[in-house]
């Protein structure tokens, strides 16, 4: 029995999860972030028996593609479950990679959460992970883990202050003294981007694309602030005629598709300063705020931020990690961080 235990404490390396609606990113005690993949899974159904025919990578690669008895769906939306099962057979399969099979693998794991998800989506995040067989489960907030990851002191009597642009929700919070004094949870970020360009192509150039298509615009084209004339080829459907066509569209389109989006993070941004007490706010305009997500890798949303706001604006230094790295360093250093985790 003795033996049993031993090898199931080598096996059983704790894990943290940054379980985003775009990305799943696994940090594993020691070892930091092993596994970067897309939050999607691929379902099979045979005469009504569904089973899971890929998950991560290769399922992401069948949206849109799929024949009519297959089905790539993302099983998180804005940050929370959406299909409990299909997100715990998503973190079985992580588990299951990142441990290399193993069959004693049932680790100890912590998962951030949205700031804005209620008590009944963090339990199911907690039943899902427990399901998918890990022997504990802890939450962290999601801006907390991002700030954490980016380097920030929140354990300090200073005011830092950081908006995590995800692929569901965008998190905006002030922290001081290892808590939050302001936080935010607002359900447009990069997804709603993609919706917004695949929204203005339809509108201004007759043109439907998908929402791969229109992430990959976001990627190579999408600015915040128009500030060159270059062009990008986009394929996509004809709404007129039905047929294949391909249109050149330009910065100037996409800061014009995205504008809205942007517009409502900066308002949300300007009231988590109105609702900031006065001394830290002093504190933010020499440390200004910092961006993390994969938001902000948007070209120039650190400028449009900066110049709507009036505040320094620093882009962490590896933006799309910083909640796993963050979460991880929690997960490592429990006794420092014991009071930002619970369980549920």
């Amino acid at each position: 029995m003795e033996f049993f235990e031993k090898i199931k404490k080598i096996w059983s390396q704790d894990m943290a999860i940054d379980l985003g609606t775009a990305n799943t990113l696994v940090f594993l005690k020691g070892k930091g972030v092993v596994l970067n993949e897309p939050s999607v899974v691929a379902i099979r159904d045979q005469g009504g028996k569904k089973t899971v025919l890929a998950v991560g990578d290769e399922a992401k690669t069948m949206l849109g593609r799929t024949p009519g008895n297959i089905t790539a769906i993302r099983p998180l939306r804005d940050g929370v479950i959406a299909d409990f099962i299909v997100t715990e057979e998503m973190i079985k399969y992580f588990i299951k990679k990142v441990h290399k099979g193993k069959t004693f693998a049932n680790p100890r794991i912590l998962i951030c959460v949205p700031t804005g998800s209620t008590p009944v989506e963090r339990k199911a995040i907690q039943d899902s992970a427990m399901a998918a067989g890990a022997r504990r489960v802890q939450l962290i907030e999601e801006p907390i883990a991002a700030a954490i990851g980016a380097g920030l002191p929140i354990s300090e009597a200073t005011g830092s202050m950081v908006v995590d642009i995800g692929g569901g929700t965008t998190e905006i919070a002030v922290m001081s003294l290892g808590g939050l004094v302001y936080s935010k949870s607002l359900r447009v970020a990069g997804d709603a981007m993609d919706t917004a360009i695949v929204n203005f192509m339809r509108k201004e150039y007759n043109l439907m694309i998908g929402d791969a298509t229109a992430e990959k615009i976001k990627k190579e084209i999408g600015t915040a602030i128009p500030t060159s004339s270059n062009s990008y080829a986009v394929k996509g459907r004809d709404l007129r005629s039905g047929t294949p066509k391909e249109v050149n569209i330009t910065e100037e389109d996409t800061a014009e598709a995205l504008n809205d989006i942007i517009r409502q993070i900066i308002v949300a941004i300007k009231d988590a300063l109105e609702n900031t007490p006065p001394e830290l706010s002093a504190d933010l305009v020499d440390m200004g705020m910092t961006l993390t997500g994969g938001g902000a890798l948007l070209k120039n949303i650190d400028k449009r931020f900066a110049k709507e706001t009036g505040l320094p604006v620093h882009i962490a230094d590896d933006p799309l990690s910083c909640v796993a790295l963050g979460t991880g360093k929690a997960m490592e250093h429990e006794s420092t961080f014991s009071s930002l985790l619970s369980e549920y």
